[in-house]
């Protein structure tokens, strides 16, 4: 019992977490990283149930600029490329509070690419799926209280700070950034 309530604290901070709240502090250490080119798209996008509204456009200028606004902090010599491709979303309408608070969701899959060595580090797409900050609204519902832009902003950016988590690790556990070609055929 006692491990059931500490996955579920442990998932409540995890989304609780907005993920813009550390950009005003030094950029985690992420080796010789500098983001080149950092492209969204959405061709097969699917709009969850009881979702608003978000164009195609929409959902990629925000994915982007959330992702400059991220990793534009780093300034390592080595380039690096993303692809993103926005698998799903909802953008929460307003609920009933506290019975049916409906939350925002956001599914990507991300592609890196090393540039000085023409190869594709993530051999398949790590996909990667967000929630929104229960900063947004968590007993009401962020349909209530965010716009569907402010809504899809937030998850932009906490989409961004989970691509960094992921790539921490992966520069962790294979090297990616520290110029080591043998890290990244390993991960192959």
């Amino acid at each position: 019992m006692m491990r059931v309530v500490l996955v579920v604290l442990s998932l409540f901070m995890l989304v609780a977490c907005n993920g813009a709240a550390d950009l005003n502090k030094a950029a985690v250490p992420l080796g010789d990283f500098k983001l080149q080119h950092n492209i969204a798209v959405a061709p097969k996008v699917v709009k969850g149930p009881l979702s608003r509204e978000a164009s195609k456009e929409e959902l990629t200028k925000a994915l982007t600029d959330a992702t400059e606004e991220r990793f534009g902090r780093y300034n390592g010599t080595r380039n690096y490329h993303f692809g993103m491709s926005i698998e799903g979303y909802v953008l929460a309408q307003p609920g009933v509070p506290v019975l049916f608070a409906p939350k925002s969701i956001l599914v990507i899959n991300l592609t890196v690419w090393d540039d000085a060595k023409n190869l594709k580090l993530t051999p398949k797409p790590h996909q990667i799926t967000v929630f929104e900050s229960l900063d947004q609204g968590p007993v009401v519902g962020s349909g209530y209280t965010k716009s569907a832009e402010e809504q899809l902003k937030n998850l932009s950016q906490n989409a961004a700070k989970a691509i960094e988590s992921y790539l921490v690790k992966q520069n962790a556990e294979n090297g990616w950034f520290n110029g080591d070609a043998e890290g990244a055929v390993a991960a192959e």
